[in-house]
């Protein structure tokens, strides 16, 4: 894959099913260089039924960033997120047999998450309000014109989002209008004269919706009861919230509620409290109403002690709503259940639920028993499931694709969908080689190798990922498939501090950073030289984002091996770090803890002076996760130490950029990168290089 074929990597959702499970709905979205942004469209799929072919997608929306697909549950009508003439994701809904979609939202800041009601009538969705004079609200009033904002506690600013004390995030109750309606039509002339307000929420074209949660907080994951008399949601509404990760399931009730009037109910405490030592959310119901799903992570007495902390299954049963704690069905220190956005209903009581196993997301589904059954495992990582009426489908990544739908089969999955055809043929994917390799103590590391075409010899990456409690995986990695298309070999592992191997495994490095993590990476790459005669060991370079940004600095600091490194949007100062990130207030003291010696000997600022390696430093202006400064002042002090050293500066990106920032910003990235290594590990003629590797980019 080359930098400008980003255009190809098509993604799909997690999908819907309509309630006879015949139909599954989702999006399918790209990166455009034309728009700069991404493009997408939902799809539908017919679900073949025993010994018949597999029908074609069909394309079931045209419009530019249409996602988020779900089925009503009297199977009528589709809601999904559209993007409104200002770029703003509003709920919208279509008839499940076809149609014009009707946006029925026009909130100021977007819509967020959805759920209908058990009698497909209402919706409850997310939505921030922003303060009044902020964000717009005043006609030229801009942000920089905006009045100061006075903040008192320590959670006010989000990497991605920016300040959000001033624009809360709450869930609105939204009665649906009636889909074969005359559609609405606005007065003009002698009627809008006489009409009452030019307000086109009052004027009909937008439904009115009414805020049920407080305003002063943030509430996420609406989920309505079996009855439709209350909606679930998540939110920290206890006192000290600021000070601590806790956050519960509360409820509202909505039973004869008018969105049309002012007023909010009150909300009652479900499940956790201030003194509980439990993080939950995403709350589920199972479809025969008994049992109350949820996921939780265990944060200790204080509440912030989130190291190598899995997220566990939990229920309540519904009959001890109100009086009852929830109780864990799984084991975090043995199963990780984190990469979930929601719980999926299963059959009449059952829960789905996608779990991290060594690189890999697995589908368990999970009794109100405790009992789990691996639904899907194998070499891919699923990212959305769906089951309705005993039909299964899914959406997931596999090393040759980076989205596709398939349906369990036979403990794997069986594609229905060829999304990457476009991108198999231009891109040439490289499949990566699984291995296991023993660190200097003996302790076994997961990883993989990514070989270029031709004999070689290869000039290696050692590629870190962030995290620390993160992993890399089974799924497509652009990252990887740039580099081999350019003729490197590329070497990743998931050494001591990563997740899906187990707590002990993350655990490993807590107050221990740049201690077995480091040697677990570079046993692994000695471990793949070794076992590949194509690769050259002799000439090699590192490099890695976030937390993978730290240890690309920790180990350029005390390994002088490599030609060139490129440190990214790193976790560089662990004592700046605190003040400065959105995550500063707890992450460091909770990894690196609370002695400064100690933690000056786990910090690559600390050790900057040892650096002799040439190093690219990468960073968003817009970083809130690790800070702008962190860059700043680390490509400062290889210049005052004598390194070689760039910075390379992205306006308007966050800490995603890699993942998700503007199309012609990632091609710019991966542009910049080549040309680093085109510098000073350049690939030698006639070792497999088809030219991937562009000239000198301008920055």
């Amino acid at each position: 894959m080359k930098p400008d074929q980003l255009e190809l990597l098509t993604t799909v959702s997690a999908p819907a099913l309509s309630p006879d499970g015949r139909v599954a709905v989702f999006s399918a979205s790209h990166p455009s260089f034309d728009a700069d942004a991404g493009v997408g469209q939902l799809w539908s799929l017919e679900l073949p039924a025993a010994g018949v072919q597999v029908q074609k997608p069909r394309r079931l929306t045209r419009g530019s960033g249409d996602t988020a697909p779900r089925f009503s549950p009297d199977g009528r009508m589709i809601a999904f997120l559209r993007p409104d003439a200002k770029g703003r994701m509003q709920l919208a809904i279509v008839e499940a047999r076809g149609g014009e979609p009707r946006l029925v939202t026009d909130r100021h800041l977007g819509v967020g998450g959805f759920a209908f009601s058990p009698d497909s009538r209402r919706v409850a969705f997310t939505s921030r309000t922003p303060a009044e004079g902020r964000y717009g609200t005043v006609d030229g009033v801009d942000a920089g014109a905006e009045d100061p904002r006075r903040i008192t506690g320590f959670k006010y600013r989000f990497n991605g989002l920016g300040f959000g004390n001033d624009k809360r995030s709450g869930i609105h109750l939204l009665d649906l209008p009636d889909l074969d309606a005359e559609p609405f039509v606005k007065p003009v002339g002698r009627a809008a004269q006489g009409a009452a307000s030019d307000d086109s929420s009052a004027t009909g074209e937008f439904p009115p919706a009414r805020l049920i949660t407080p305003p002063d907080r943030d509430c996420s994951n609406p989920e309505f009861g079996p009855d439709g008399a209350h909606v679930y949601f998540t939110a920290a509404l206890h006192e000290g919230a600021d000070r601590d990760l806790r956050s519960m399931i509360h409820r509202v009730a909505v039973a004869g509620l008018d969105t049309a009037e002012e007023g909010r109910p009150e909300p009652e405490l479900v499940a956790g409290s201030a003194t509980a030592d439990t993080a939950y959310d995403c709350v589920r119901f199972g479809r025969d109403g008994s049992s109350l799903f949820l996921l939780g992570s265990e944060l200790g007495e204080s509440g912030i002690d989130f190291v190598a902390r899995s997220v566990a299954v939990y229920v309540l049963a519904a009959a001890d709503i109100g009086s009852g704690q929830p109780r864990r069905l799984t084991d975090p220190d043995t199963v990780d259940y984190t990469e979930n956005d929601s719980l999926v209903p299963f059959g009449p009581g059952d829960i789905a639920v996608l779990a991290r196993v060594r690189g890999s997301a697995e589908v368990h589904v999970v009794s109100a028993a405790g009992q789990t059954e691996v639904l899907v495992s194998g070499n891919q990582v699923v990212e959305g499931v769906a089951e309705e009426g005993g039909a299964v489908v899914l959406s997931y990544t596999d090393p040759t694709t980076p989205g596709e739908i398939g349906v369990p089969d036979d403990g794997g999955v069986r594609r229905l969908t060829d999304f990457a055809a476009g991108l198999r043929e231009a891109a040439r994917i490289t499949e990566p080689r699984e291995l296991m390799l023993d660190s200097a103590d003996g302790y076994p590391v997961h990883g993989w190798l990514f070989l270029p075409e031709g004999p070689g010899p290869h000039p290696v990456l050692l590629n870190i990922h962030g995290g620390p409690y993160a992993q890399y995986g089974w799924g497509y990695f652009d990252e990887a498939q740039v580099y081999a298309r350019a003729g490197y070999a590329v070497v990743q592992c998931n050494p001591r501090g990563s997740a899906s191997y187990g707590r002990a495994h993350g655990l490993a490095i807590k107050e221990a950073m740049g201690t077995v993590d480091l040697q677990d990476v570079l046993a692994f790459l000695d471990g793949a030289v070794a076992a590949e005669p194509a690769l050259d060991g002799g000439r090699v370079g590192v490099l890695g984002g976030s937390y993978g940004g730290y240890l690309t600095a920790w180990t350029i600091a005390h390994d002088h091996r490599f030609a060139a490194a490129i440190v990214e949007r790193g976790y560089l100062d662990p004592l700046s770090f605190t003040g400065t990130s959105d995550i500063g207030w707890f992450f460091s003291e909770e990894y690196t803890g609370r002695d400064l010696a100690a933690t000056l000997e786990q910090s690559p600022m600390a050790k900057v002076s040892q650096v002799r390696t040439p190093t690219l430093v990468l960073h968003s202006e817009e970083d809130y996760r690790c800070p702008l400064e962190q860059a700043q002042r680390y490509y400062v002090e290889l210049l005052r130490h004598g390194v070689e050293a760039e910075f390379l500066l992205f306006p308007g990106e966050n800490h995603e950029l890699s993942r998700g920032g503007t199309p012609w910003h990632r091609r710019q990235r991966f542009e910049a990168i080549l040309d680093w290594w085109s510098r000073y590990l350049p690939v030698q003629s006639g070792t497999g290089n088809d030219g991937g590797a562009p000239a000198a980019a301008s920055v």
